[in-house]
């Protein structure tokens, strides 16, 4: 064990793989190695499971690590990074698990190699738990890019539980530095619009059913916008049976929220299209400029960004409140939190600052 790692506990504040992600890229970017203790100590099956393992594995791969006690059910792992590389790496957790997940974790290393590097990540594409593809693809990366990110995303499989067996192809440029971001001003909600889809041997009326509830359930409150949520049949890009919906909202100054769902055994399609409604109405009735899952994602990008950034939330979730802890132990970056009272609307707002340690990518 290096005594010059720096001890990460990995039961604190949300206690599940977010710390390892933040933790693991931060380890990567910053040089500094790591060692992750009491790892998912809360959850019913504590430790690693295949989604984390293979997501410090790819980590590992990109900086030329060495990895200790990686392994499924490890509940103590020390990461110590070496340089960052370019070129091509592989991730699969040969299971459902996340790709968005894996994408995470490697996205912000990837950034600060020497030249582009190709990702192929392999397991879910619209998985439970974690962020839906179409999610990443339409709501993360733009918003990202405002950094100075630039990367794609190519679907080649979809891959559902609990089989996987999707694969998504990212490339991702490396920066010299990050810009921050100023996302603070909502304007109004001016387009809605989403996709309900089937796979395998699902009929296609359930992706009707979830687009038609949906777009009842947006109606009743949002009433001037047409609302186009188009049913899909996935066709041969789909591995094994699944059904879900997106719903994103734009607005004037080009925020982006998302509501969404999975349908699951036994579920009524319409449910799962209530639910995907209610969670995008849930997320724009704040007036806030990011959604509840794209906050806690943001925190990392902001932390290295060279400047101040700020975003305007709703309730600050505890995963945001966990990469916060988090990014503050491994880099110099300062965040504060400030409630906004908002005389507009009933809701509270809050403004997410921060003062980027301002990482220059060493190998460009």
């Amino acid at each position: 064990m290096d005594s010059a790692a720096m001890e990460i506990d990995g039961s604190v504040m949300e206690g599940g793989g977010q710390i390892l992600r933040v933790s693991a890229a931060l380890s990567c970017i910053t040089g500094t190695a790591i060692k992750i203790t009491k790892i998912r100590a809360g959850r019913s099956t504590p430790g690693l499971r295949p989604q984390h393992l293979s997501g410090l594995q790819l980590v590992s791969d990109l900086c030329a690590g060495s990895l200790q006690g990686g392994s499924i059910g490890s509940t103590d792992v020390s990461l110590t990074p070496g340089k960052i590389r370019s070129g091509s790496h592989t991730a699969d957790p040969q299971t459902a698990g996340s790709v968005c997940l894996l994408l995470q974790v490697a996205l912000p290393c990837a950034v600060f190699a020497d030249a582009a590097s190709q990702l192929c990540l392999k397991g879910g594409t619209n998985a439970e738990m974690a962020p839906q593809i179409d999610y990443t693809v339409k709501v993360f990366k733009p918003i990202v890019e405002r950094f100075g990110i630039n990367f794609d995303c190519d679907i080649k499989m979809r891959g559902y539980y609990p089989k996987g067996g999707g694969e998504v192809n990212v490339t991702v440029n490396p920066v010299k530095e990050l810009q921050p971001v100023n996302l603070t001003e909502r304007g109004n909600i001016t387009k809605i619009h989403g996709r309900a889809f089937v796979a395998g041997v699902l009929p296609f009326k359930l992706a009707k059913d979830m687009s038609t509830a949906a777009v009842r359930t947006i109606r009743k409150e949002i009433k001037e916008l047409y609302i186009n949520i188009q049913p899909v049949q996935e066709k041969e890009k789909a591995c094994g049976n699944g059904n879900g919906i997106i719903i994103l909202a734009e607005s004037s100054t080009g925020c982006l929220f998302a509501g969404s769902a999975l349908g699951k055994k036994g579920v009524y399609a319409d449910k799962v299209g209530i639910e995907a409604a209610e969670m995008l109405l849930r997320n724009i009735r704040h007036n806030g400029c990011v959604d509840e899952f794209l906050q806690d994602q943001l925190i990392i990008f902001m932390a290295l960004a060279k400047g101040t950034s700020r975003i305007r939330t709703g309730a600050v979730t505890l995963h945001t409140q966990t990469a916060i802890h988090i990014a503050e132990q491994l880099t110099q970056a300062k965040f504060t939190i400030s409630k906004c009272e908002d005389e507009m609307s009933s809701s509270v707002t809050y403004i997410i600052e921060c003062h980027g340690a301002g990482v220059v990518n060493p190998n460009l």
